[in-house]
């Protein structure tokens, strides 16, 4: 379990969490369709498919069954958005988010997105990527970034969405209260979440490694094959291919 006490992102405790699924159809308790995300105007394609939140329709890895998902399944959305449009950011994002100068590219970039969360329910704690903004407001930055209770008022005050992936591995229903935090990479330890998605801070590096170590035994390969062509050389034969 993570560190209770931790000054930089504190704990945030007794929200309200509903959950939400890549493809959802709008409904009249929740109008806004989930084909898209704030952050993303494909991101059921990008996503791989429909995440399915029917539990028949999951397999034990946490994910739906017919397809793997393209990004990781264990997912949240939280009422902030850090940019205006695609072109601009909030006047106050520069301010309020702690980590935005060191992943600032450019203006109506989000640095928000893919950055990982705690997620603690019972005794049970699982990690996730904060991947779309919700529910129901997109600038509640008092509450995601400072001390504040959560000030949408829908959903009995939910202040966190989560996936289909953290509501299995959680246990729970269709909502209930939880604590979460902002939590570094590096605190993020081994499990279910680390397996998937080429959004995945962890899938990421273990491509980068395995091409690293292609390259490398590729560029030992090809110098024993100049030291074996040398020798024959010198040796008055050719070489053998």
């Amino acid at each position: 379990m993570p560190q209770t006490g931790y000054a930089r992102y504190p704990w945030k405790l007794e929200i309200m969490a509903t959950v939400f699924w890549v493809g959802e159809q709008p409904t009249e308790n929740n109008p806004t369709p989930n084909d898209k995300s704030s952050w993303d105007t494909q991101w059921m394609q990008n996503f791989g498919g429909y995440d399915d939140p029917d539990p028949t329709k999951r397999t034990d890895n946490f994910t739906p069954i017919g397809f793997t998902p393209r990004q990781n399944p264990f997912y949240v959305a939280l009422p902030y958005n850090d940019c205006v449009d695609y072109n601009s950011h909030k006047p106050e994002a520069s301010k309020v988010i702690p980590w935005f100068k060191q992943r600032f590219v450019r203006s109506g970039k989000t640095v928000l997105k893919g950055q990982w969360i705690a997620i603690r329910y019972g005794n049970r704690v699982c990690y996730a990527q904060w991947e779309d903004c919700g529910p129901f407001v997109t600038d509640d930055h008092e509450y995601v970034f400072g001390s504040s209770r959560p000030k949408n008022a829908s959903n009995r005050g939910a202040g966190l969405d989560i996936s289909p992936a953290v509501r299995d591995y959680l246990g729970m229903s269709s909502s209930g209260r939880c604590d979460w935090r902002f939590v570094d990479v590096t605190e993020v330890p081994a499990g279910p979440w680390r397996s998937l998605g080429d959004n995945n801070h962890f899938v990421r590096n273990q491509k980068i490694e395995a091409a690293k170590e292609h390259t490398a035994i590729s560029s030992r390969l090809e110098e024993l094959r100049r030291m074996r062509d040398d020798y024959f050389k010198q040796n008055g034969t050719g070489a053998v291919r």
